[in-house]
């Protein structure tokens, strides 16, 4: 399962870590995805949604 909403398309990003001398040394920042069960067509799915996207759909209603 990839690390990707469902909703927003998010994905990881990449960079650097940056030490106190400025070496640097690859890293990743995930998505916060989450598991909810939502209705798609009229039957429940459960879906990988970032957490922005959750907070944005549940404000909309």
């Amino acid at each position: 399962m990839s690390r990707v909403c469902a909703v927003s398309g998010k994905k990881a990003m990449s960079g650097n870590n940056r030490s106190h001398s400025l070496r640097a040394t690859r890293r990743k920042w995930n998505v916060n995805l989450q598991k909810v069960t939502v209705l798609v067509d009229g039957k429940p799915q459960q879906i990988r949604i970032s957490a922005r996207a959750l907070k944005s759909l549940k404000a909309q209603g």
